[in-house]
């Protein structure tokens, strides 16, 4: 494995063609950069220059060497160039993850804006229910509903959400409004599927609100966007996130007293990126946006 700083020195001599005026570029004795080339030569070999009155020329093996050293210098560079705009400029690639429902109902609608205030920023997204791994940079950021529980993810609070309970007007009509939780108890409720799976916790409140018998559902579905679209359908009465109120204008809302456990969103990201211009405007653009609604 050849010296990395060894190869710097060497890179530098070839450029400046003299041992001399290599050290002063590089602030180093003139004897210390001869003893740096020596070592490399050494290791490889091989010599890397002529050496005679009038300076320094690359032999064969030199000029290889180079031309190689050249090109990786070149392209580190560039990368730093990038790394340091990253950081000062919003580009580059960006991929979110989110649930489903959030991603399809709330974030995806909005992100047109943010894509045209940002067009050097390359978007992507994700969306699924299950817990994407940050740290394995299987994503960027994240946005969540339950606490990060890796110590190594930076977490920014972005709002705490409720939830609202709807009906379709076709289901209302046929089985009625219900005047109190305990009429839950006649209806037809849709619920998530797995509750120890749900990206939310205790998303299935419903089935015990105002009863202390738990009631059956009629339908589970592992989705929280597939519950909305089963409710739409006229299937049965849900408890759907606030973020949803935008989207359910044909449902009616169903015992607006009655509120479900809170759940706070959260801007989730690595701790490598905490410098990153792009990850920063896109989390000023969650708090702006999520601010404008009324949760």
């Amino acid at each position: 494995m050849m010296d990395w700083d060894k190869l710097r020195v060497f890179h530098t001599v070839a450029e400046a063609g003299s041992f001399t005026h290599a050290g002063e570029i590089l602030n180093l004795s003139q004897s210390a950069v001869s003893r740096q080339i020596s070592g490399l030569e050494e290791s490889l070999t091989v010599s890397l220059f002529h050496r005679h009155a009038r300076g320094l020329i690359l032999t064969e093996q030199g000029e290889l060497l180079y031309r190689t050293v050249h090109e990786v210098f070149a392209k580190l560079s560039m990368v730093e160039a990038r790394i340091t705009e990253s950081r000062e400029k919003p580009e580059g690639p960006l991929k979110v993850t989110t649930t489903v429902a959030f991603g399809s109902v709330w974030l995806t609608p909005r992100i047109t804006s943010f894509m045209e205030d940002y067009p050097g920023i390359d978007m992507s997204m994700l969306l699924d229910d299950g817990e994407i791994d940050l740290a394995m940079r299987q994503a960027d950021v994240a946005i969540r509903f339950t606490t990060p529980r890796q110590p190594d993810l930076v977490q920014r609070h972005l709002a705490t959400l409720h939830y609202h309970v709807y009906a379709a007007p076709e289901y209302l009509k046929k089985y009625g409004m219900p005047k109190s939780p305990a009429d839950l108890d006649n209806h037809r409720i849709i619920i998530y599927g797995d509750d120890s799976k749900a990206p939310v916790e205790n998303m299935n409140w419903l089935l015990s609100a105002g009863t202390s018998t738990p009631r059956q559902p009629v339908l589970r579905v592992n989705n929280i966007y597939g519950i909305y679209r089963a409710v739409q359908s006229g299937m049965g009465i849900a408890a759907l996130p606030d973020y949803f109120s935008t989207v359910a204008t044909q449902l009616v809302q169903v015992l607006p007293e009655l509120r479900g456990p809170s759940f706070d969103c959260y801007f989730v990201y690595p701790e490598e990126l905490r410098h990153s211009k792009r990850v920063t405007v896109f989390r000023d653009f969650l708090l702006e946006k999520l601010s404008e609604q009324d949760f």
